[in-house]
């Protein structure tokens, strides 16, 4: 018999046998709140209980499953959303009304509604861990490929067989028997549609790829300054009001990638509403359904309980290594890990462990090393390759990067977007600080980018980052003494500062061109940009002052390329480099005319 012996908030300790497992799930109470074991001591076990405590009293039954906190794995996740323990946030509306039920027990997946079922194999085939043995279209975006189980173990081995009995085409249930796997030792395994795996343990893959290939999202500033790859990790810094959540929408929208895990980790009620609102009023832009029909959503919000709060990104991870498995490539969204971390602090505190900087565990480090390193490309043991890329916003508390939260995240993530407050407040959006940023994939991506866009790529991106560095040390000197002293290649400097910022970084999610830009057509606006400089840059040394060529109108037209030239159609760019060169010529001649007077 075990019993509640000591209620701390959501850390409860329990006594009775000395069978505790660690991370084993538990029910609590007489109403059954579920929780999970994080620590042992002789026949005392302490708890985290997923739900609010109040109420319970010492004495009330703890009951073990004697199974860790596990995800359920098949048809029914994409287009769902779920809380921090993956219990579909719509059937307990249904069941509960406006506000969940503690203790409110209610199955993570339908196990009533019936699939169509594809055979991919036949009796007597050899199957292994991962094998495809069918597939399920589970939305009209989607094709779920029903896979053999792998053991918790992670030994691949162990799930290899020979395929006594496979069901017919036709429509199952998640629980209904698909397969029939004898293995080596004459072992028989009932396969179905559900299988199940621990959050906490990453799911295991044959071997990783090197992250060579971008994520493209359309986003300027993103794809050609501070990219990243497939299968890579980044974060998103800023304070209140920068833009963190609108990115991650922008993103989430745009991105190629096959499938998008939102995690609303912590965020407040309104903007998971909103998320919830729009995602299925957006079209997918691949085939022109719902984004909802490639979405997962996981929503824990910062009036639910903190301990669901620190287990949801690990639900929303195992999720994005399923589907991984099947060879789709992943991108999770989680919002932010900032509340995530928070979370951490709390429970750190209720269960008295040494605090280190700023009150947060001294484990932090290490809880965000395993999140951010379950991302990458994969070959699954079927071969087929997938990744799972991360992108997670911290929100650093009056947009101090120095806190712990934001600087331990950059040592495990390899692109940093930082948000700017004043770029922001100025309506420049993304907010994406130029100067505090970085991305440590672009030279890994250099080949592709060579390869597939422009052989100079690389060496535009890098003139394009020297022109930002050099206006923005101009700036500090026009602080001082005014542009109008200035020779006048720093006037052109300043100038072209201004149409890479407002024609290039600056970006509009609401107009219909704008809002995605191919990475082709980013090629081609940088390739303009740098053009009209050199060629201003011949005027300036013939004598040519900056206000005369503005008055040509060149700097703002090639600002207004990014509304004025289509995504498909781009030889609207190639027209104004040809006025561009044709009025150039003309101030050249003129001024030439001048001077030999």
């Amino acid at each position: 018999m075990k019993y509640i012996s000591r209620i701390n908030g959501p850390v409860v300790k329990a006594r009775g046998d000395d069978d505790f497992s660690v991370q084993d799930m538990v029910y609590v109470g007489n109403i059954r709140l579920v929780g999970e074991i994080i620590s042992v001591d002789g026949d005392e076990a302490t708890i985290q209980v997923y739900e609010s405590t109040s109420g319970l009293m010492p004495g009330e039954p703890v009951e073990s499953t004697e199974q860790p906190l596990s995800a359920c794995l098949a048809p029914g996740i994409i287009g769902n959303m779920f809380d921090g323990i993956q219990r579909p946030l719509s059937k307990l509306y249904e069941e509960s009304g406006d506000f969940i039920t503690r203790g409110q027990q209610t199955e993570n997946l339908d196990v009533e509604k019936k699939w169509h079922f594809t055979p991919c194999v036949k009796p007597g085939d050899a199957v292994k861990a991962l094998s495809v043995i069918g597939e399920i279209p589970e939305t009209g975006s989607v094709i779920h490929k029903v896979m053999v189980p792998v053991p918790a173990s992670g030994a691949a081995s162990a799930a290899s067989g020979i395929v006594e009995y496979i069901a017919p085409e036709g429509d199952y249930t998640i629980t209904e028997t698909l397969a029939v796997v004898t293995d080596d030792k004459g072992v028989r395994h009932e396969i179905q549609a559900l299988s199940k795996w621990p959050v906490r343990v990453p799911r295991p893959c044959a071997k990783r790829v090197s992250a060579a290939e971008p994520l493209i999202t359309g986003q300027r500033v993103i794809d050609t300054l501070f990219p990243i790859a497939r299968g890579g990790t980044a974060a998103i810094p800023g304070s209140f009001g920068t833009g963190k959540t609108m990115t991650q929408h922008q993103l989430a929208q745009w991105c190629d990638a096959d499938i998008i895990v939102y995690i609303g980790c912590g965020e407040r009620g309104n903007e998971m509403t909103e998320v919830l609102e729009d995602f299925p009023e957006l079209k997918d832009p691949r085939n022109g359904r719902s984004l909802m029909e490639r979405t997962v959503l996981i929503a824990n919000t910062s009036n639910m309980p903190v301990a669901a709060r620190e287990a949801s990104i690990y639900t929303g991870i195992t999720m994005a290594e399923y589907y991984r498995d099947m060879g789709y490539d992943v991108a999770i969204m989680a919002d932010s890990t900032s509340r995530w971390a928070e979370a951490l602090r709390e429970i750190s505190g209720r269960l008295e462990e040494m605090p280190a900087e700023e009150g947060y565990p001294a484990y932090l480090p290490s809880r965000l090393s395993e999140f951010y390193g379950r991302a990458g490309r994969f070959v699954s043991y079927n071969g087929l390759s997938g990744s799972v890329s991360i992108i997670g916003a911290v929100s650093p508390q009056g947009g101090d990067f120095s806190e712990p939260v934001t600087q331990n995240t950059k040592r495990f993530v390899r692109c940093f977007w930082g948000l700017d407050r004043e770029l922001a407040y100025a309506r420049h959006y993304p907010a994406i600080n130029w100067l505090t940023s970085y991305s440590e994939y672009a030279a890994d991506m250099s080949k592709w980018y060579q390869e597939n866009i422009g052989s100079d790529f690389t060496e535009m991106r890098a003139e394009l980052m020297k022109l930002l560095q050099e206006e923005n040390d101009l700036m500090e000197i026009v602080k001082l003494v005014g542009a109008d002293v200035m020779p006048e290649n720093q006037k052109l400097i300043l100038e072209i500062g201004r149409v890479i910022r407002a024609g290039f970084l600056q970006q509009n999610a609401f107009h219909e061109t704008d809002t995605f830009v191919p990475l082709e057509k980013q090629y081609a606006m940088m390739s303009l940009i740098l053009f009209l400089y050199e060629r201003c840059t011949e005027l300036t040394r013939i004598g040519v002052p900056v206000s005369e060529i503005k008055r040509t109108g060149c700097f703002d037209e090639c600002i207004s390329v990014k509304y004025k030239v289509g995504n498909s159609d781009l030889s609207g760019i190639d027209r104004l480099r040809d006025r561009f060169d044709k009025v150039i010529r003309e101030l050249q001649r003129e001024y030439s005319d001048i001077r030999k007077q």
